[in-house]
């Protein structure tokens, strides 16, 4: 079977969610069905790491799309004229983006429908791009999977999806992230804070991170505690970013606020370990790798009890309304001064990591795949 997969998003020392989704799921799904043909359609030059077999062909089809216009001329010019040079019996796109003009077989990711809930947050462009095609995209698509039943409610309720078209393919968390030694942890923190413990915020610098509010609730924990903590926030910018510097100059304890800007893997994982907690406050998520990963890392969790989070971390996290800056900072007085709760939420945090594994995810999006084959409408 030949099998085209959307890799757009597989750029080098830059995976977000998304890419980092189709990088964990593609490079198991390949190696475990060799008795079947890759092909995988970038609309860049591409990096060798991603070629992850014999099994898989790059093949490369411009122009760059990452803007609205070059979206629509990507997924309904391009795309349609690959699936058929390629002789493709499945098209799988793991970027809420399909084809609305080829008749092979699609199988479609949506990590979320954030774009609805605030639209505010994009562009204009992007939201009336999102907007108008999201809705015929999983219309078109022979079958969808999403990451949370949290995401699967928002298909059926907002665009009326029949349930049963969808699967749930949960994301995973590297096997990287575990918990640190007392020698290491110093080492991460004299090299970031300048030996002091931090607080830590990884995602990208985007209005539904809750960046604003993440910073108000640590000034208000520097005021009213005397703890010596730090706050580090990991992530490159998106856009709409100028509220962020704002409230970032405004603060007393400004200084005690490091952006590090986004970072490779293996220091990520070095920085998640070394952290107090992470706190993790955005207004909206389909998931949320990062709350999983540091539950695999062995630090306390301060999350948003809102739309999928609650989901993905169960009773192993600290839950704070993302609107209330006394609600962030009274959890993080209470993570920075209560040693015997942060254990507890260590220990069960662990136990909930491990339920989320990339095996599982590619395995379930397989199954999902092959649902699509058997059954295209």
């Amino acid at each position: 079977m030949n099998i085209v997969v959307n890799t757009r998003l597989l750029l080098p020392g830059k995976l977000e969610g998304i890419g980092r989704f189709t990088h964990e799921t593609m490079r198991r799904i390949t190696v475990n069905h060799p008795e079947h043909r890759f092909f995988f359609l970038f609309d860049r030059p591409f990096s060798r790491e991603f070629i992850y077999g014999s099994n898989v062909t790059p093949v490369v089809f411009g122009p760059q799309a990452r803007h609205p216009l070059l979206w629509y001329i990507w997924f309904e010019k391009v795309v349609p004229r690959a699936l058929k040079g390629l002789n493709a019996h499945l098209f799988v796109s793991t970027d809420g983006f399909a084809s609305l003009r080829t008749d092979v077989p699609q199988s479609l990711v949506i990590h979320d429908l954030s774009f609805e809930h605030r639209p505010k947050d994009l562009r204009w462009s992007h939201y009336i791009f999102q907007h108008h095609f999201t809705p015929r995209y999983v219309q078109k698509a022979t079958r969808l999977a999403t990451v949370s039943v949290s995401s699967r409610n928002d298909l059926v309720n907002l665009y009326h999806i029949p349930e049963n078209k969808i699967d749930i393919v949960p994301n995973g968390v590297s096997e990287m992230f575990r918990p640190l030694a007392g020698p290491a942890i110093r080492k991460v923190r004299e090299k970031y804070t300048q030996g002091r413990p931090y607080f830590l915020f990884v995602g990208a610098l985007h209005p539904r991170k809750n960046i604003v509010g993440l910073l108000r609730a640590f000034e208000q924990f520097c005021l009213q505690t005397d703890n010596k903590v730090d706050l580090v926030v990991v992530g490159g910018a998106m856009h709409k970013t100028r509220e962020i510097v704002k409230a970032h100059h405004a603060m007393e304890f400004g200084k005690n606020v490091h952006f590090t800007g986004r970072l490779p893997d293996v220091e990520l994982v070095l920085v998640m370990g070394g952290a107090l907690a992470l706190t993790f406050v955005p207004f909206f998520e389909g998931f949320g790798i990062p709350v999983i990963e540091a539950m695999a890392a062995g630090i306390p969790v301060i999350c948003s009890n809102t739309s999928s989070l609650p989901e993905v971390g169960g009773e192993a996290v600290c839950y704070v309304d993302p609107c209330s800056v006394d609600d962030m900072a009274e959890a993080m007085t209470k993570i920075a001064s209560d040693q015997e709760y942060a254990g507890d939420l260590i220990l069960s945090g662990k136990e909930r990591s491990a339920y989320y594994t990339w095996e599982q995810s590619a395995s379930l999006l397989w199954e999902s795949m092959m649902k699509t084959v058997e059954s295209p409408s």
